[in-house]
């Protein structure tokens, strides 16, 4: 049984006038905010505001890194050069910890988002690229990922700090990857199932794919996408059900970010 683990949201995905998600509620539940850093969502203001609100709840700041793709919500892949990924992925970053350093904290942690988080689980020179990115910036910060993925193991290879992490809201392949967004049932609706999902990863036994394969996943942190339908109460009835189940919730950089449990 896991004693503590993290909960993690994308956050800050609005743009201009356009909100997405309802950040303010969702801050006061997750434990880690993956923050939009203006390349698939988010705009400085959205940025800075995202920034001062996750440190007010004591929630850990991350970087969201993606293709630069505002068109396509990031959801699009683009074969962008190594090198020049890796310019991006260093962009983004330092753009989001000048707002949270100007909030009191800084960016603690770096996870890609979209069609760049899934195109690393086996592209390995895109995957190589975004690692010498977040080595470069700081080889201090952690990455989340899929496990198993290439970002993952060619990151700890660097010497990158690495955390696992499982969607509670999406739905997974046998092989362990997640099902594409355009297929039927991959966006996981039902609070109760969700919920379900994520006590079971808690409590070590198999959560079922798509196919209903078992499938044995071990994660430091769990993922509600702020952009599912009906966000706010899954992410309550995730935090209710682990809670009550004896599990803490807590930023899994909370030894080294100085975040409150």
């Amino acid at each position: 049984m896991i004693t503590t683990i993290d909960l993690n949201s994308d956050l800050g995905e609005g743009f201009g006038r356009w909100d997405l998600g309802d950040d303010e509620v969702l801050l006061g539940i997750v434990t880690s905010a993956n923050v939009a850093c203006g390349f698939h969502a988010g705009d400085p203001t959205i940025m800075r505001r995202t920034c001062a609100t996750a440190v007010a709840h004591g929630v850990a700041i991350g970087a969201q890194v993606s293709y630069r793709d505002l068109a396509g919500f990031g959801r699009r892949f683009i074969d962008v050069p190594p090198e020049a990924l890796a310019d991006e992925i260093l962009y983004q970053i330092g753009a989001l910890d000048a707002f949270a350093r100007l909030a009191g904290s800084r960016v603690r942690y770096v996870k890609p988002h979209g069609a760049l988080y899934n195109a690393i689980v086996h592209h390995e020179a895109q995957a190589a690229a975004v690692v010498e990115a977040v080595r470069a910036y700081d080889p201090a910060l952690p990455v989340l990922g899929l496990p198993g993925s290439a970002w993952l193991r060619l990151a700890e290879k660097a010497g990158l700090a690495t955390i696992a992490e499982f969607f509670a809201d999406r739905a997974y392949t046998s092989q362990g990857t997640l099902v594409p967004r355009d297929r039927p049932g991959a966006v996981l609706r039902d609070p109760d199932v969700v919920a379900s999902r994520v006590l079971s990863l808690a409590r070590g036994e198999p959560v079922a794919a798509a196919d209903g394969t078992p499938l044995r996943l071990r994660a430091g942190s769990i993922c509600v996408h702020g952009d599912s339908p009906d966000p706010v109460p899954m992410a309550h009835r995730i935090r209710e059900t682990l809670t009550a189940a004896g599990v803490t919730l807590a930023p899994f950089t909370r030894g080294a970010g100085g975040e409150r449990p």
